[in-house]
């Protein structure tokens, strides 16, 4: 049997391309692309491209092309099938069984599916066109939302003594009908009711953009009914599982590497209206794991942005405590609380996206400094108090599951809590003073080394060896005339010696009358030199050691050039370039 398309295509959208090839390719982001060595060959220049944009993956290596299901059926030799269950299981989903209770099951997903796009298409369009839907749009317009708005998020409304189940009833079983959601019966009355009657309605849709839920907010200040309901629980919906517009912000985690998260769905809407579209809300329930852990597959940073009153703080430190522990290495979790009885839809209408994005940047919170700061609110200074404090730091930090982030934010609270208490920490003080002071002193070489490229470390290692090595250099100049540097200042020194090497007087180091810092800098960070220390007095391996950096530095140009020719051939895929680059792929592969 076949696997139905929608569960194919709901795996697609719920997994990137770059997300599965980096399990097993290591990838580097280039402009839309990633960049990564070929899986099906070996080779030194990466020719393997990925687009999630496209959804496809390329090798200009091997030719191998394909989507995510081609993949892993080739990386890891699995049959289409076994593909299937290994991708669902990486994007979150059950896996689909070939049974009957499955046939039934999909049967039950088509029944519902086709009603809610019924009713969502039904109710919209009298929201657009329905005369008496007049009291709606004025609500529309006074929250500043025009037919745009409610066209790209297919908001509708419901009137109060709405009729639609006896239409759908000509199609469908009283008992399916209910099992939406969208109906149930008036027990007294014996009638079947329509859930959101009343009430402006906004599609939930799954990632694929199927309606599958709705959400309903009263335009009446209406005290003994709830400004917002949400769909209950089906068996195609579950609260904790979805979020409201991630099936159009996900589209955008090319472009952006962060989500706003907001309470709301007008939130949703309102930050759209003004330009801000990387946005969607959690469905009137505390932020669960999946959720986290779906916005995590598109997005680095996760922005959680609540409404600027109690209950919005209260519902962050929920949020915070419960999705810390799905911190990565490579992920965020930020938090911007907004002025009090400020929420982001108010906000940005009053204020603009300019403003809002700048407030963003000054006032977001990493999730460790927010958790921290809510519990030192509620610490008194006492020993009893500030063990508890610490007690609560230490129990967050270790539900954390990742060990190295685990390691880092328990490092960052017991800092912060020995800033609180110095005086008991003097004793520990003096005892690493010495430790701190060499610890710095590599730390200071380490980020000094880190800002250095690897060609200029190739280049500082080539200079070395000439420094160092000058009478046999100039013996043997033929061998270094012809290199090519790339670092502008490496390349004006290397031409300078180059030109002195060649005079026939014999010189020395102090002859080449170079810069005592430059000199500095080459002896301080030259890989090479570790070798040359047991290899001085041996000119073959010196030589050897000459050839091996010069051929690096000739791959490093190649590498560019080739680079260049596949961003061309990826924009204008001509012959000529392929040909251009074929060529040079293959003086790669000599080298």
């Amino acid at each position: 049997m076949k696997y139905p398309k929608e569960y194919l295509d709901e795996i697609k959208k719920r997994l990137k391309v770059s997300t599965v090839v980096s399990k097993i390719v290591s990838l580097k982001k280039r402009g839309k692309e990633y960049l990564g060595l070929s899986p099906f060959k070996n080779e030194k220049t990466p020719s393997f491209t990925v687009n999630d944009e496209k959804e496809f993956y390329h090798c200009f290596a091997t030719s191998e092309h394909g989507n995510i299901f081609d993949f892993v059926m080739k990386t890891q030799n699995l049959k289409f099938g076994e593909a299937v269950k290994y991708l669902a299981q990486l994007a979150g989903m059950q896996p689909y069984m070939f049974s009957k209770q499955d046939e039934e099951r999909e049967k039950k997903w088509n029944e519902y599916k086709s009603i809610f796009n019924q009713y969502v298409e039904f109710y919209h369009n009298e929201l657009l066109k329905n005369e008496n839907y007049s009291i709606a749009r004025d609500y529309l317009k006074n929250r500043s939302l025009g037919k745009d708005e409610v066209k790209k998020f297919k908001i509708g409304y419901i009137e109060k003594n709405p009729n639609f189940f006896e239409k759908l009833k000509q199609d469908y079983s009283e008992q399916t009908l209910v099992e939406t959601g969208l109906f149930y019966l008036d027990e007294k009355k014996k009638i079947y009711v329509e859930r959101f009657r009343g009430r402006l309605i906004f599609p939930i849709n799954n990632i694929s953009g199927q309606p599958i839920a709705l959400g309903g907010r009263i335009i009446e200040n209406l005290d003994y009914l709830a400004k917002y309901i949400n769909s209950p629980e089906t068996n195609f919906f579950k609260k904790g599982s979805n979020l409201y517009n991630l099936d159009l912000a996900r589209k955008l985690s090319n472009k952006v590497d962060h989500i706003y998260l907001v309470e709301g769905y007008m939130d949703v809407v309102g930050l759209s209206k003004n330009g801000i579209d990387n946005a969607v809300a959690n469905l009137g329930t505390s932020l669960t794991d999946k959720q986290i852990l779906t916005l995590n597959q598109f997005f680095d940073d996760i922005i959680i942005c609540f409404d600027g009153d109690e209950s919005g703080y209260k519902a962050a430190l929920r949020a915070a405590e419960n999705s810390i522990k799905e911190l990565k290495p490579e992920k965020q979790i930020s938090f911007l609380f907004l002025p009090n009885k400020e929420d982001p839809d108010s906000y940005v209408n009053k204020n603009g996206k300019a403003d809002f994005l700048e407030f963003t940047k000054q006032a977001k919170l990493s999730i460790h400094q927010f958790i921290f700061s809510h519990y030192k609110k509620q610490t008194k200074n006492n020993p009893s108090s500030m063990a508890i404090f610490e007690k609560k730091l230490r129990e967050i930090a270790n539900t954390i599951k990742d060990d190295f982030i685990k390691k880092y934010v328990l490092e960052y609270f017991l800092e912060k809590i020995s800033e609180l208490t110095p005086y008991s920490n003097q004793n520990n003080k003096r005892f690493y003073s010495k430790k701190r002071k060499s610890l710095e002193s590599t730390k200071k070489y380490f980020q000094e080394s880190q800002s250095l490229t690897g060609v200029e470390l190739k280049e500082f290692s080539l200079l070395y060896l000439i420094i160092n090595k000058l009478d046999l250099l100039q013996a043997n100049i033929h061998l270094i005339e012809n290199i090519k540097l790339f670092t502008e200042f490496n390349k004006k020194i290397f031409e300078m010696i180059v030109v002195k090497l060649k005079s026939s007087s014999q010189i020395t180091i102090q002859d080449l009358e170079l810069d005592v810092q430059l000199i500095e800098k080459i002896n301080k960070f030259a890989p090479i030199k570790h070798i040359l220390k047991n290899q001085y007095n041996d000119d073959q391996k010196i030589i050897g050691m000459l050839e091996d950096i010069s051929r690096d530095l000739m791959n490093y140009d190649l590498e560019f050039r080739i680079q260049e020719l596949e961003s061309k051939f990826l924009t204008d895929m001509s012959e000529n370039t392929f040909n251009q680059l074929k060529e040079l792929k293959k003086k790669q592969n000599l080298n």
